[in-house]
């Protein structure tokens, strides 16, 4: 908790030195006032950067720029033993030893524990371009994405997010979407450093779109950009605030993304439970949830674990994981353990014997 300092900016390595309690969105402010991007942006912008290296967070960018694997330079770590690691280097290629740092990476704190972090920067867009596309219903979104995906206009964005969940982002915000048509979105936005190129990108973008869509808003304001991106950044927070669910990550080959929306909206008939979806349709990885209503807690829970058996019974076949950015812990450990190939798990436990012997760091979440 205290270990929240943003150390210093190596400007010949383009490399931010920070403690793993740093948030994200200051990461973020602190870096563009000096003309740097930190790409990787998850809808919390209160997450520790230490925990998005723990979980491998993504976020709304990573149809364009990776996650947050791709922008880890070094990690410092503590072993149980008491041991201090330095894993990975500054320098850009290496091809010396095992690549402890990305075993690291992801591990949800079971290996170690992070004292620091070297985080790779970018310099920052020049210009960007942001527009709210709305359709008919979430299928046609999903369309939407592929045509999008398929037209090589390169977005860094790709959000999708269906009506009924934007609601609850709205209620709590205290201001409407700049679309009231239809009932799913897509918010895309495109960045770079040559306006006119931009312009022609957006152009190749509002062409394939048309045809599916109900109505295209380009927000040109800076402002107004902000404030969708904030209805989209709170569904969430919304949900927290109104209402009890539960919020998955599971992820897919992007072709077979819009099966797996097709798919979640089969199980809201059999298992009589609302289902919404949100999420990075850019990149496969889909925000489900699953909408408690008035239900009892054993009603609600026979319910919820019947549709999470049928749901990642699913993406396995689609050959999908359960995980995109959220981590296993607990809840996912059993659907891990059957998505899994036995001997992959097996080598994950001897990974961690061998750099926690006792088990202490993090004991039952993963597998």
């Amino acid at each position: 908790k205290h270990m929240n300092r943003i150390l210093e900016l190596d400007e010949e390595t383009f490399t931010l030195n920070v403690e793993p309690g740093a948030l994200v969105g200051d990461i973020h402010q602190h870096v563009e006032a000096l003309g740097y991007f930190y790409p990787p942006d998850p809808a919390s912008k209160h997450s520790t950067i230490g925990g998005n290296v723990a979980t491998n967070a993504g976020g709304i960018r990573a149809v364009k720029y990776g996650v947050t694997r791709d922008y880890i330079r070094e990690l410092t770590v503590v072993l149980p033993s008491g041991e201090e690691m330095t894993l990975g280097s500054l320098n850009i290629k290496s091809s010396s030893g095992y690549d402890l740092l990305d075993l690291f990476i992801g591990s949800e704190g079971t290996l170690g524990i992070t004292t620091q972090i070297k985080l790779r920067l970018l310099p920052l867009p020049e210009a960007t371009k942001t527009v709210l596309i709305s359709f008919e219903d979430v299928f046609k979104a999903t369309e939407g994405t592929l045509a999008i995906l398929s037209s090589g206009a390169d977005p860094s964005e790709i959000e999708l997010f269906e009506k009924d969940a934007v609601n609850y982002a709205e209620k709590h915000l205290g201001y409407p979407l700049q679309s009231q048509t239809g009932d799913a979105y897509l918010l895309v936005a495109l960045d770079g450093n040559d306006e006119l190129e931009l312009t022609a990108r957006m152009a190749t973008i509002l062409e394939v779109v048309e045809p599916l869509s109900l109505e295209i808003i380009p927000l040109t304001d800076a402002d107004e950009a902000r404030k969708a991106r904030l209805i989209r950044d709170n569904i969430l927070i919304g949900l927290m605030e109104f209402t009890q669910y539960e919020m998955l990550d599971e992820v897919v080959p992007i072709n077979k993304f819009a099966e797996l929306i097709h798919y979640t909206k089969g199980l809201q008939e059999k298992h009589e439970l609302s289902v919404l979806n949100f999420g990075h349709s850019g990149d496969g990885n889909v925000h489900t949830i699953l909408m408690r209503g008035d239900l009892t807690d054993e009603e609600w829970t026979k319910r919820r674990k019947a549709l999470l058996d049928d749901l990642y019974r699913k993406v396995k076949e689609l050959g999908g994981l359960p995980s995109a950015e959220h981590g296993i812990g607990t809840v996912k450990k059993p659907y891990l353990e059957k998505m899994t190939d036995e001997v992959n798990i097996k080598y994950m436990r001897e990974i961690k014997k061998i750099f926690d012997p006792e088990n202490r760091l993090n004991p039952g979440k993963l597998f």
